[in-house]
């Protein structure tokens, strides 16, 4: 999916309370977590070994770029990360890992978290179009991600990521309302 760097941006308010954070040393265990909450990952171990091959390599840019939402009493409900992807000589911006556990579902915290990561790769990488890679199965999130601005994408694709449109599409006409135009 990909949102053009031409659309407004998104605003989106959590609910009285609860707040956003940025990573800090030792989140790596709540991001996995979270992200273990939501079926991304078998365990918590594997999530774990994830995000210290992948984000902690860049320590700087982990605190600057991975963001939580807290509950009123400090829980950590949700996650997303304003990353990039290199596509040959080409940086992409992108978003990676949304999820909010399902205890905390339907209470707005994804849309929030959406349009706080869109906001912040604005502020990192200028006005750009920005990327993200899913998965059918997640169609809650497309839809989402659709009134985000995203766009489905029947072609091209950014950091080595297979685009599985026509594989995909059976699918989503099923689960997502579909304009054939």
């Amino acid at each position: 999916m990909k949102r053009p760097a031409s659309l407004p941006m998104p605003t989106g308010d959590l609910p009285e309370g609860w707040r956003l954070c940025s990573y800090e040393s030792g989140n790596d265990q709540q991001w996995a977590e979270i992200e273990r909450s939501v079926g991304e990952f078998d365990n918590i171990a594997t999530a774990r070994s994830y995000f210290h091959d992948h984000y902690l390599v860049f320590p700087n840019e982990v605190r600057k770029r991975v963001l939580f939402v807290q509950s009123p009493k400090g829980a950590f409900a949700g996650t997303v990360t304003a990353w990039w992807n290199d596509t040959g000589n080409r940086r992409n911006a992108s978003l990676h890992w949304l999820a909010v556990c399902p205890a905390y579902q339907r209470m707005g915290l994804g849309w929030a978290l959406v349009a706080h990561c869109l906001s912040l790769i604005k502020q990192l990488e200028g006005d750009c179009e920005v990327w993200l890679h899913t998965q059918t199965w997640t169609h809650r999130a497309i839809r989402l991600y659709l009134s985000a601005g995203f766009r489905i994408v029947a072609s091209g694709s950014f950091g080595g990521y297979a685009n599985d449109f026509d594989m995909a599409l059976p699918i989503l006409k099923t689960m997502i309302p579909w304009d054939e135009d």
